[in-house]
């Protein structure tokens, strides 16, 4: 294959090594910081305020320390030994069972809060494994579990604005404008590739007083007077070089596809729930635990 130039400057990678390393070192103290020991009886006593039937034993921030283990791999015993060995360090504070803490899990509020408003946004999906089983097995044992399609809205600080998880039929525009008109009073612009270059989503962007950075087709007619229309007007006159520079086009990377190397590179790409709507509730997981870590960053 012929290798292809790219246009514009070469780019210059430079970072500040010392705030990464930094960064990495509040990731691993973000593990194994069991802060929900300092809150745990006022947090019980604000949950089981007006509680009718048993009390809550246990606060919702253990459940979320324990969630994040799970992101990186850990089965439902293993986090119940994780909390017999705690105990037994401090306090001898009751040790939650498995079954227990795979109920609550399931029932975890899993929160993606816009942090600021004016966010330059970007809408993509991704894709991840139901299963551990390679291509070989697939071929071989004609094993076909699907995958499970994950999309996001990210923002050019890699935040996790919301997602949508689904199985491999969800469809992307739809879930990026309903995403995209739930956070509008937070965003300025939002981008997106060319499978979005559609009336509708140009149409709900303008409506929402919106920005858009979408890169349209080769062969998007620029007939009528739609957002859409204008939009591919502006872009063929530009040519997409100089539409792409003045569009900041290039943060759409950052927005979406930084987050998804982020997320799985740290977490991992396979979901092991056999139950496919855990499945989904698994992939949602890593997205979450993903952005406690930036948040103490």
């Amino acid at each position: 294959m012929a290798k292809v130039k790219r246009w514009g400057k070469k780019r210059k990678y430079e970072r500040d090594w010392k705030t990464y390393n930094e960064q990495l070192i509040k990731r691993g103290e973000f593990y194994i910081n069991p802060a929900f020991l300092e809150t745990w009886i006022p947090e019980v006593n604000k949950m089981n305020a007006g509680k009718v039937g048993e009390p809550y034993t246990y606060p919702d921030s253990m459940i979320r320390f324990l969630a994040v283990f799970y992101a990186k791999g850990s089965e439902y015993r293993a986090l119940q030994g994780i909390m017999r060995g705690l105990s037994r360090h401090f306090y001898n504070f009751p040790v939650i069972s498995f079954s227990q803490i795979r109920r609550r899990m399931l029932k975890l509020p899993l929160n993606f809060d816009a942090k600021s408003n004016d966010l330059i946004v970007g809408v993509d999906g991704s894709g991840m494994k139901v299963s551990n089983h390679g291509e070989w097995s697939r071929q071989a044992w004609g094993i076909r579990r699907g995958w499970i399609k994950v999309v996001i809205l990210g923002d050019s600080k890699r935040n996790i604005v919301d997602v949508r998880v689904g199985n491999e039929d969800l469809d992307e525009r739809k879930s990026g404008r309903v995403m995209i008109k739930e956070n509008c009073r937070n965003i300025k612009k939002a981008m997106m590739d060319g499978l979005h270059d559609c009336e509708d989503t140009f149409n709900l962007c303008r409506k929402l007083g919106i920005d858009t950075a979408i890169k349209i087709r080769e062969n998007a007619s620029e007939k009528g007077l739609s957002a859409r229309a204008n939009e591919v007007r502006l872009y063929k006159k530009k040519g997409y070089k100089r539409w792409a520079k003045e569009k900041e086009y290039g943060k759409r990377w950052v927005c979406t596809e930084g987050i998804f190397s982020a997320v799985k590179r740290i977490f991992g790409e396979n979901a092991r729930s056999h139950k496919i709507r855990n499945s989904y509730r698994e992939a949602k997981i890593k997205f979450w635990a993903y952005q406690q870590i930036k948040n103490i960053q």
